[in-house]
């Protein structure tokens, strides 16, 4: 099973058609058919179910278009670490980030970064932080910013932001007519909220609301904020993410939570098992060199998971 193969593939995956997929990869629809036939007597089994006008993938060949798209994805960032070497300081950066402050954290470096190497390109990826764990831990990326805490055992990190949590509440909402940008986190004591996904964070929740000796009323939980902000502009409930999550929008008010207040805290990461390449380390000593970014609210303890 060699990454030709592979191509001609996925190529087939994603149209499933014979005909289009030959004449997106350039070829004739002869040879593109016998390379799909070697590729299945190597596995073993069918990718594909063939009906007259349109394929269909079979169980195996949905695990292999998963699998040969990483490997693809490695390949091309295996390819330029080699350019990197070859061409000094240049080649594609893989940056994995969860949301909220990161992808601005991220845009600043960028844009800096280039002034310096105007070479280098770079190529995002958006997800949780257990997420950009993985693509670290696999190679796929090579750098991340996840929120802490994170595996210190999996994973090196440069804290590189803090910020405080707030509650995003519809425009309409009694506790958004208080001219204050602030609220107290007793003001959201049953009131039905919408708050990330993960686990950890929830029961960090509870215990934040522990402290005033009270109990949470999760309405829902989300790992994508604009899900929350959908349901928040609807007047389902109320919700509770990091500051800068939100994008500007008419129709909810953002106010930082006190009362007592928290902090969520952005680190940059990447795997212990892969030593960074020559880019990515050169990346790492530029965010390094930066001064530390202002804390908003100096005496927030982390919301610890």
């Amino acid at each position: 099973m060699d990454l030709r193969a592979l191509r001609y593939f996925v190529a087939t995956a994603e149209e499933l058609n014979i005909t289009r997929a030959a004449e997106k990869l350039h070829m004739s629809q002869p040879p593109l058919s016998h390379q799909l036939h070697l590729l299945e007597e190597e596995l073993g089994t069918p990718l594909f179910l063939r009906g007259h006008r349109r394929l269909q993938l079979t169980p195996e060949g949905e695990l292999l278009l998963r699998r040969a798209r990483q490997l693809l994805e490695l390949e091309e960032k295996t390819r330029g670490e080699i350019r990197q070497v070859q061409q000094s300081l240049s080649g594609r950066l893989f940056l994995g980030m969860v949301e909220g402050r990161a992808p601005y954290l991220a845009a600043g470096w960028i844009a800096g970064f280039r002034q310096a190497h105007p070479a280098v390109s770079y190529s995002l990826w958006n997800g949780s932080s257990d997420d950009v764990a993985d693509r670290l831990d696999k190679g796929l990326s090579d750098l991340g910013i996840v929120a802490s805490p994170y595996n210190t055992e999996q994973l090196r990190g440069l804290v590189v932001g803090q910020e405080p949590w707030a509650a995003i509440l519809p425009r309409d909402h009694p506790l958004a007519r208080d001219p204050s940008p602030q609220i107290p986190l007793a003001s959201l004591v049953g009131v039905p909220l919408i708050v990330p996904s993960l686990r950890s964070r929830m029961e960090a929740i509870r215990r934040w609301f522990a402290q005033i000796g009270k109990e949470p009323l999760f309405l829902c939980d989300t790992s994508n904020y604009l899900d929350a902000v959908a349901l928040t502009e609807q007047g389902a409930g109320v919700s509770i993410f990091p500051q800068t999550t939100l994008t500007p929008n008419q129709l909810v008010v953002s106010k930082v939570i006190v009362d007592p207040p928290r902090r969520a805290e952005y680190v940059l990461v990447w795997s212990r098992r892969h030593r960074p390449g020559p880019l990515a380390g050169e990346f790492i000593r530029y965010v390094q060199s930066l001064a530390p970014e202002p804390i908003p609210l100096p005496q927030a303890p982390l919301l610890e998971t």
